[in-house]
């Protein structure tokens, strides 16, 4: 089984790219402290790269920013490439799920853990697929034109199926 959960705060912005089918793809660091501190009584950190895909990317670039507290349900991935004659390994997590930990203007790390929880991850399985990301119509929310909490109504992750992967 590969399955890992991790909870840290974005070390900066998301990258979003799009292939040339035209499928998202956005790329960020998280930064998770580990359960233990060093001599000097400090607390030390992974800094993990994730890579999320299709609408889950999309709302990554848009609603994450650096220094977003940010849970990530997804699979680790190795692989390796070859660049100037040098063999070039890599590992990071492909996300399955993103949920925002904060309110949208709660980042940051002075303020309590916030229980403001929901999820990113999506029905719809393409590009143009006709379920968005709240599980219903791709039709502009109308939360996009004012302030409103667009995660209000959110209960629980919607499940991922293993069609809607990219790999």
């Amino acid at each position: 089984m590969n399955q890992t959960q991790l909870i840290g705060r974005l070390t900066k912005d998301p990258e979003i790219s799009y292939t040339q089918s035209g499928i998202a793809r956005a790329r960020f660091t998280l930064a998770v402290n580990r359960t233990f501190k060093n001599q000097n009584n400090e607390n030390e950190a992974d800094f993990i790269q994730i890579e999320a895909w299709r609408k889950t990317a999309e709302n990554a670039a848009n609603y994450l920013k650096k220094g977003s507290l940010t849970g990530i349900t997804g699979s680790i991935r190795t692989g390796s490439y070859e660049r100037d004659g040098q063999r070039i390994y890599f590992t990071n997590v492909v996300a399955d799920s993103i949920q925002f930990l904060e309110p949208k203007n709660g980042t940051g790390g002075s303020q309590g853990a916030s229980n403001y929880e929901s999820s990113t991850n999506t029905g719809g399985q393409y590009q143009g697929s006709s379920q968005g990301q709240y599980g219903g119509n791709n039709n502009q929310p109308s939360y996009m034109q004012g302030n409103e909490d667009p995660f209000a109504n959110s209960k629980a992750p919607i499940d991922v199926n293993s069609d809607d992967l990219p790999f």
